[in-house]
């Protein structure tokens, strides 16, 4: 599993999150202590807003705290929203085009988790994605195609219930390829202004994610940076958090799923 750190609020220095604190996303990166594998050295990436609506965006296939160009970066980069992410694959290849965020247009994308059987459903859920963001299909990632299902099933309008068809969509794909592997979702999505962050899994035991606020500024991280006493809160399993404007409020993900059923 992957771990991941999203920010906004008052325009920062990157570093100040991704490398300084105690337990920072690079230290994460070789010695995470709420994932299944201590070490994400399978690549990182991290992407940022600054003066034009798409984001920057620097990803590279070097362990996090191997990347002398990593903390350089984040040292001079100063952002009000950012991503970060450090990889540990689930069976896809070790490229750039792997590597988190994902991003179409002004819109960044990033997930810890992983569709159980991915490859017997691959070409199924390749065929969802229409031919205009097929060709933003970049990598072989199921977090890529999640995605890029997404966005087709309306996640710029409503990030929450599209996000809730396309799980459900991949749920039912599994089933029919009678698979018995979880399918876990952790996932940020941002337009550069807002952010919604997601935690969900079939089998009600998705990865973890905590988010802190702090003089109107978020921060949501797959664990805590630091001591886990300073005012962190765990996104509830099956729920949305959902960052518009200056309020921050929880929405449940399950609910939205079920309105779909209905």
């Amino acid at each position: 599993m992957c771990r991941f750190l999203a920010y906004r609020g008052e325009p920062i220095f990157l570093d100040e999150l991704v490398c300084a604190p105690a337990h920072s996303l690079v230290h994460q990166s070789l010695h995470a202590v709420e994932a299944k594998t201590g070490t994400n050295g399978d690549g990182f990436g991290i992407g940022w807003y600054g003066e034009r609506p798409e984001p920057g965006v620097y990803r590279e296939v070097r362990p996090a705290w191997s990347d002398e160009n990593l903390r350089s970066l984040c040292e001079q980069v100063r952002s009000k929203l950012f991503f970060a992410h450090v990889r540990a694959s689930t069976g896809t290849s070790t490229t750039r085009a792997n590597c988190h965020p994902f991003t179409h247009g002004r819109y960044l994308f990033m997930h810890n988790g992983q569709i159980g059987g991915y490859g017997r459903i691959k070409r199924r859920l390749e065929a969802l994605i229409p031919d205009e963001l097929y060709d933003r299909r970049l990598g072989t990632t199921d977090s890529e195609a999640i995605f890029l299902m997404a966005l087709a099933s309306g996640l710029a309008e409503e990030p929450v219930t599209a996000m809730a068809r396309t799980l459900k969509i991949v749920r039912g794909l599994m089933t029919e390829a009678g698979i018995d592997e979880p399918l876990r979702f952790t996932a940020a999505f941002t337009d550069g202004e807002s952010l919604w962050a997601y935690r969900w899994a079939c089998d009600a035991k998705p990865p973890t994610l905590y988010f802190r606020e702090d003089s109107g500024n978020l921060l949501v991280v797959s664990e805590p940076i630091d001591d886990k006493t300073r005012g962190w809160r765990e996104v509830p399993k099956g729920c949305s958090l959902v960052a518009k404007g200056g309020s921050v409020a929880v929405e449940c993900l399950n609910e939205a799923m079920g309105r779909l059923a209905a």
